[in-house]
């Protein structure tokens, strides 16, 4: 019995999808949206037609205009430029702190919920410590004893979202440890690691997948905001928060200063969590509409007909 269940790789496997799409109308929208963001941040130094931090004083403030798309600013830089360049600082910042999170969360809510005992407890005391404090005053803690600069500020997020995947990735080994295949794996003698994280996680993966994806997002949000206080990234580097304080100053001469670059932030946000919506859509079968009875009757009056048509010729 136990080894009909194992088969060949992982114990357990949910059933493939036999229905609905990732690539909805609003999604495929996001997803390209996306992709036009990544690619031009990544191909920065192609396609920015001017050094980020070379200023002009003869041209300050200057509004958009075939020589500057978007306008300089009061230092006389480029602003797409600008845009382009603090894009991949944002963008890579926003990621770093996501893998600081998996490469701690993931392990510790896995050991904490399929162990249980003493390691949870301590696991989860020490997650609902650091949950007590607001997000964003435990980072300016963690930065202001570090130092103010960029990795320093990837670094404390990154340490302030370990508790939130911690306790998701625990809630979700706590239903899977007490499935049939686990039992199996226990009788056949697999060793802890082996059943964590062979047979686990990969049934775990998919929930976790959508909460990075709005990870993203939010540690997209909170360095714009340790940016824009004077805690992330340092002048003269280019990043969409920093960008925001520095047109803050001269918001009533030139708006493009503060709105391009809080723009393409909401933009970014609001493609990434439409993204991760499909694909949690998608990934979860209780949230997937299943296709009418019609099409499939349709499906196969159309496969019946064929049939019928082979049948009918000569051979």
């Amino acid at each position: 019995m136990f080894t009909a269940l194992i088969g060949h790789g992982p114990l357990y496997r949910s059933k493939p999808r036999q229905v609905g799409r990732l690539f909805t109308p609003a999604v495929t929208v996001a997803f390209v949206v996306l992709q036009v963001i990544l690619l031009t941040c990544v191909f920065a130094p192609v396609q920015a037609p001017c050094d980020p931090n070379a200023g002009d004083l003869a041209h300050t403030l200057s509004m958009p205009s075939k020589e500057h798309l978007l306008g300089t600013d009061q230092n006389g830089r480029d602003l797409f430029s600008r845009i382009l360049y603090g894009g991949r600082t944002a963008l890579s910042s926003a990621l770093g702190v996501v893998a600081i999170s998996m490469l701690l969360g993931i392990p510790l809510g896995l050991i904490s919920g399929y162990r249980g005992g003493l390691p949870d407890t301590i696991i989860m005391r020490c997650c609902d410590i650091l949950l007590s404090f607001p997000s964003l005053l435990l980072a300016f803690i963690f930065v202001a004893g570090l130092g103010r600069n960029t990795y320093n500020a990837v670094l404390a997020l990154g340490i302030v979202y370990v508790p939130m995947l911690t306790r998701l990735t625990r809630s979700l080994t706590l239903v899977e440890k007490n499935k049939v295949y686990v039992s199996a794996c226990v009788s056949l003698g697999y060793s802890e690691p082996r059943i964590i994280y062979r047979h686990i996680l990969p049934n775990c993966i998919s929930t976790i997948l959508v909460q990075i994806t709005l990870d993203v997002g939010y540690a997209l949000l909170d360095l714009a905001a340790l940016s824009f206080l004077g805690l992330g990234t340092q002048p003269p580097q280019a990043d969409w928060g920093a960008m925001l304080d520095e047109g803050r100053a001269v918001l009533l001469l030139n708006p493009f200063l503060s709105l391009i670059p809080g723009l393409v932030i909401v933009v970014t946000v609001v493609a990434l969590n439409i993204f991760s919506d499909g694909l949690h859509q998608y990934l979860d079968a209780a949230q997937t509409d299943l296709p009418s009875f019609r099409k499939y009757e349709r499906k196969y009056l159309k496969k019946a007909a064929r049939k019928e048509d082979g049948d009918g010729e000569p051979a």
